[in-house]
């Protein structure tokens, strides 16, 4: 139903999230953070199910623990320099383009035919890495 009334809609900064973290899996602080496909966040790997969230802002080991158990800080909306991949590197002409999750420290140019999901947009190259937004 919609509105007919002021309402008081409450609000928090969406720039670090506390998210439960998926069974049996351990989150590095700097780590490519991903929310498997039942939502619990989960380090970065080739899957084809992932949804890029940003960056692990603490460690937390959940290995040997149920999915939730535990929960991790991530950070999100900002540029984040992973490294690039040499098999299927990013270029210069990916700039404005999604990337896609390797691993928890690592981004490619392409899906992988089919096997990676997005990481994100480039927003920028340096010789160490890619920036992922």
């Amino acid at each position: 139903m919609a509105l007919v009334a002021e309402r008081d809609t409450h609000m928090q900064d969406g720039e670090v999230i506390s998210a439960p973290i998926a069974a049996n899996v351990k989150a590095f602080a700097g780590g490519l953070a991903a929310a498997n496909a039942t939502g619990y966040a989960t380090p970065g790997a080739v899957a084809a199910t992932l949804t890029y969230l940003g960056r692990f802002e603490e460690t937390v080991d959940n290995t040997g623990g149920a999915a939730g158990a535990k929960n991790v800080q991530i950070r999100r909306g900002k540029a984040f320099k992973f490294k690039n991949s040499g098999a299927d590197a990013v270029t210069q002409a990916s700039l404005g383009k999604a990337c896609y999750i390797v691993d928890d420290e690592t981004v490619a140019a392409t899906n992988g035919a089919g096997a990676r999901s997005a990481a994100g947009i480039v927003v920028g190259l340096d010789a160490d890495g890619v920036w992922v937004q």
